[in-house]
């Protein structure tokens, strides 16, 4: 069985209502099957409320239903369980997912997960036989292997939306490879830049984005099942073939590890926190961008809302809230650090609280990335206001004195002198650099002649960064277009 087989594996994250229950309904609803054997009387009905998990494990039906079907199989080909005994165990878990999918199955919180909730239903549909599907496994390595299936399915997906934002940063990168923008340190105007150029550096972000989660995935790709509750198992189960099953590339070698490791959805959350850091970089320059104050683009209707009482008003809500939904992954992250950090070997219940707030995060950075996609694709540059921004500030300054250097042979730190002195000059009759007579330049360097002119126009001063990465529109349009070409390749293979 290949993981693709399974539709479904991982749904979006979606609100749950919590269903209340009274202090005495509570313990009547309470089944204690797992371990009533032990204990003479049910829980308190606060320890059951902050026990039950189904609230958010529910989301991992489809994996749990594929883990289980595996183990099944295995175990039959081990001779550990009947072929009879198999076949109905797999044929009831089908019908539990059908019923999943389509609305009907009855999630009882008073068994507490998703393994209860499964096993529960397989009991009634199939009698005896559900309770052999617990055979050489703990709930332990099954949600350990169920959460590794989810976040495996998760980086999947968010590889591929990253993906669609390169497309569509490139595409527009060539659009606007030779439009001109001021570049920025300091959020102060330094250079000329091309738009393309600006919407290239994302690309590259997201490509290490992108890098990081399939490091991720790698390194996650092994399985938990048959590690059992912490020791292994004494029946002889066969872990490879049902780490084969599941599109694992091996088992995981230590028992204690595999029940106990949560580095899978701390390593994917901090891929996710990096991710959401960079689109958040982005929106916040959206959100500066559209200011009135500066208005070098333009966002349609479509990602934009108005005030309730100020009717000229657009406000690039999208934006903004990509910018806070970083804060909701970047707390997902600390907070699964911190439930880790003092826990000693092997399963403890602490790590019950790794899912709420990771599928939380995930589900953050779909809408940020999808929301970054569409504003990409809508933005509209508003070219001659981006041309004037671009000179505004001197930014030309570093051509002139790039071409002392180059020209007169001056020393860079004797150029970035004399520079600094003709733009004092200019500032002072309030001239743009470029618009300096050429009798007022030479008064403080003899030698500069009419040629340095020509080097202080914005669209001269792109076209002569030529370097390897800069910003000359030649070097976007080769980059955006290799990236593109790269991308068309990549889903080719998909």
């Amino acid at each position: 069985m290949q993981a693709s087989d399974l539709d479904g594996w991982s749904e979006l994250v979606r609100s749950s209502g919590r269903h209340q229950l009274s202090g005495a309904a509570l313990r009547n609803n309470m089944s204690n099957k797992m371990w009533g054997g032990r204990f003479g009387e049910g829980p308190d009905a606060i320890m059951e409320e902050i026990n039950v998990s189904i609230d958010v494990d529910r989301h991992l039906y489809a994996q749990d239903i594929a883990a289980s079907k595996v183990h099944a199989a295995m175990l039959a080909a081990q001779g550990i369980l009947t072929a009879d005994d198999a076949k109905n165990i797999g044929k009831g878990l089908d019908t539990i997912l059908s019923e999943i999918r389509k609305g009907s199955f009855d999630f009882k919180r008073a068994l507490e997960d998703i393994h209860m909730n499964v096993e529960g239903r397989l009991g009634e549909l199939i009698g005896a036989a559900a309770g052999r599907l617990h055979t050489a496994r703990s709930r332990n390595d099954q949600v350990a292997t169920d959460f590794r299936l989810y976040v495996r399915d998760i980086i999947d997906e968010t590889d591929a939306a990253l993906a669609a934002f390169q497309r569509i940063l490139a595409t527009r990168a060539l659009e606007h490879a030779g439009t001109v923008m001021p570049g920025f340190t300091h959020l102060q105007t330094a250079q000329p830049v091309t738009f393309g150029h600006h919407l290239m550096a994302y690309v590259e972000m997201a490509a290490r984005d992108r890098g990081r989660f399939a490091d991720a995935r790698k390194r996650l790709n092994e399985s938990p099942l048959g590690a059992a509750a912490l020791a292994g198992t004494s029946f002889p189960i066969d872990r490879s073939v049902t780490a084969k099953g599941l599109g694992f590339d091996r088992p995981m070698a230590n028992s204690l590890d595999a029940v106990s490791d949560r580095d899978f959805v701390l390593e994917t959350l901090s891929a996710a926190a990096i991710a959401s850091t960079h689109l958040s970089r982005f929106a916040e320059e959206i959100v500066i961008w559209t200011s009135p104050l500066v208005g070098l683009v333009r966002l349609s209707d479509k990602f934009t809302t108005g005030s309730s009482i100020m009717p000229q008003k657009r406000n690039p809500d999208a934006a903004e809230l990509v910018r806070a939904k970083t804060g909701r992954v970047v707390g997902a992250l600390t907070a699964l650090l911190i439930v880790m950090k003092g826990l000693p070997l092997a399963y403890q219940k602490d790590m019950q609280e790794d899912k709420q707030g990771a599928m939380e995060a995930f589900g953050a950075l779909s809408l940020a990335i999808r929301a970054m996609t569409g504003m990409v694709a809508d933005l509209v540059p508003d070219e001659a206001r981006m041309k004037a921004a671009a000179g505004d500030g001197y930014a030309t300054a570093t051509d002139l004195a790039d071409w002392l250097v180059r020209t007169l042979k001056m020393p860079f730190r004797d150029a970035h002198h004399v520079t600094g002195r003709i733009v004092a000059a200019a500032s002072k009759q309030g001239l743009a650099l470029h618009e300096l007579p050429l009798s007022a330049m030479q008064a403080v360097e003899p030698r500069i002649t009419r040629d340095a002119l020509a080097m202080l126009s914005v669209e001269a001063s792109v076209k002569s960064r030529t370097s390897y990465g800069g910003t000359a529109p030649k070097n976007v349009s080769a980059q955006a277009k290799a990236w593109l070409k790269r991308l068309e390749k990549e889903q080719k293979l998909d």
